[in-house]
């Protein structure tokens, strides 16, 4: 349909021979694109203008929180280290439970097409789940706390890692693994030395790649009641205390960027 519009261009070789190239179907796809953002922006009642009114508000909020209140860090370190403690345990646990159900769902690994889709299923089901509303899922049950983060955490980190492992298995190399399986080698036994040395060093990065996104998760757990210091964040926001509100935000930055920076060194070496 497209061709019959926009007729192809007829080339001619220094051979003699004549090719024909098909017109760049680029101009349709950034009308799409033009059409889907108007459409949304109608849906949405998105207002241009409302950010251009009230943009400066955002820069009046910042220069209220500077300086810091740096006598505020006290009451900071503990919901901090909260928020530490809650993205290592839940992306390490997270982690640790995802490897058997990434076996699982590898179709080269586990050959039963049952098995591989219910696990895949689980695996996308868990990762629609804002982390948020997992946390606060959590506190209705559980009640209010760490705990409740540190389950959203983990249910995360299990459904992530889960999918981006069993993804990294189907790629592998299987000679190594065939071969010891055809000597009478076990399933396991062939998978933790044929399979593991492949996939350990990316399942590392994973993992720390993983754990640098959780900690910024978990700050805003808290306003859900799940932990953290995004607690103290929203008790102080609502009070209008920006001096303390900047004291906050700059640990969380020094904290996340220590984190990343010493993720990204440990990376570099396991790739």
């Amino acid at each position: 349909m497209y061709d019959k519009i926009f007729k192809p261009k007829k080339l001619e070789l220094s051979s003699g021979e004549v090719v024909y190239e098909k017109a760049s179907r680029l101009p349709v796809v950034w009308l799409v694109i033009v059409l889907l953002l108007v459409f949304s922006v109608k849906l949405t009642d998105f207002q241009f203008s409302a950010i251009i009114e009230r943009g400066a508000n955002f820069f009046d909020m910042l220069k209220r929180m500077v300086p810091p209140d740096t006598s505020y860090l006290p009451k900071v370190m503990k919901p901090l280290l909260d928020t530490i403690k809650m993205s290592f345990i839940g992306s390490i646990l997270g982690s640790l439970v995802a490897i058997p159900f990434a076996i699982l769902a590898s179709s080269n690994i586990v050959h039963s097409q049952v098995i591989n889709k219910v696990v895949r299923i689980i695996f996308t089901f868990l990762r629609t789940l804002p982390t948020l509303v997992t946390a606060l899922i959590a506190t209705y049950v559980f009640g209010l706390g760490t705990f409740a983060g540190t389950l959203a955490i983990f249910i995360f980190s299990f459904s992530y890692m889960g999918k981006q492992m069993f993804e990294v298995i189907e790629t592998v190399d299987m000679g190594a693994f065939e071969a010891m399986e055809s000597m009478g080698a076990t399933k396991i036994k062939a998978f933790t030395v044929a399979i593991v040395p492949q996939v350990l060093p990316i399942y590392l990065s994973t993992t720390l790649f993983n754990f640098e996104g959780n900690v910024r998760y978990a700050a805003i757990l808290g306003y859900v009641g799940a932990g953290g210091i995004g607690i103290i964040l929203n008790d102080r926001v609502n009070n209008r205390d920006y001096t303390s509100v900047g004291m906050i935000l700059l640990a969380l930055l020094v904290t996340v960027i220590i984190i990343e920076l010493t993720s990204q060194v440990i990376r570099k070496k396991l790739t």
